[in-house]
């Protein structure tokens, strides 16, 4: 049994039904680019073909792996004839999730090598011990306040105070700078860190984060098929 040929028309809705999309999202995304411009029936209302069908369709396929902005970008350039910057814009995106595995793959053996906060004497060290314990100056140490890894003050002195986390965090600092991580790029691993609570609890968010890469390279592949089609489409 041979299926029913594809119409060759829609309406708004017909291509707002397929995604459970409303009318008005249709005609926002014409109006971005995403679609290219419709043609106006005699009583004025927009006439879609199978190349808008197919341009939604390869739209809501890059979104889950480029996001909403690049995937508008790139159906635009590709919608005003410009193949070249949509594929740099793909480019982008590829290189970004590969920065975002590398540095996963940097936390993970940083994290490897840290030290557990329940292997740290529950005692406060200076500033100058836990620089010692690590191999570094104190004023190294003390420039890391701008990852995050602000100390307490020994309210008596003044002094910084390190306590058993601070001396965990010191120790994945330091590993994450010698993998050559600047500290605006650490900052954030400190503060998952110390939001776990400690570096067990983070090895579990490190799992749930590389599925998320994982995730979104898949989507980027399905993405790319979706793409070529409409590629094909507009250049057979």
């Amino acid at each position: 049994m041979t299926s029913a040929p594809k119409p060759s028309k829609y309406r708004p809705v017909d291509l707002a039904r397929e995604h459970g999309l409303s009318t008005q999202a249709v005609r926002n995304y014409e109006a971005a680019g995403i679609l290219p411009a419709a043609d106006r029936s005699a009583s004025g209302y927009r006439v879609y073909t199978l190349v808008h069908a197919a341009a939604l369709r390869t739209f809501l396929a890059l979104v889950p792996g480029h996001g909403h902005g690049v995937a508008t970008a790139v159906l635009a350039a590709v919608n005003r004839g410009a193949v070249d910057e949509a594929l740099a814009l793909i480019d982008d995106s590829h290189s970004e999730l590969r920065t975002d595995r590398l540095t996963l793959d940097s936390v993970e053996r940083a994290v490897a090598q840290a030290v557990p906060t329940e292997d740290i004497a529950r005692q406060f060290l200076s500033v100058r011990e836990v620089a010692r314990r690590i191999g570094v100056e104190p004023t190294t140490l003390r420039s890391w306040e701008d990852a995050g890894l602000a100390p307490a003050r020994d309210p008596a002195t003044g002094y910084r105070a390190y306590g058993p986390a601070d001396i965990r965090d010191a120790h994945l600092v330091h590993q994450l700078r010698r993998g050559g991580y600047l500290l605006n790029q650490i900052a954030p691993i400190v503060a998952q860190v110390r939001s776990a609570g400690s570096i067990e609890a983070l090895a579990q968010l490190i799992g749930e984060w590389r599925e998320r890469v994982n995730t979104r390279g898949r989507s980027m592949l399905l993405g790319a098929a979706a793409l070529q089609t409409y590629l094909d489409k507009l250049y057979a």
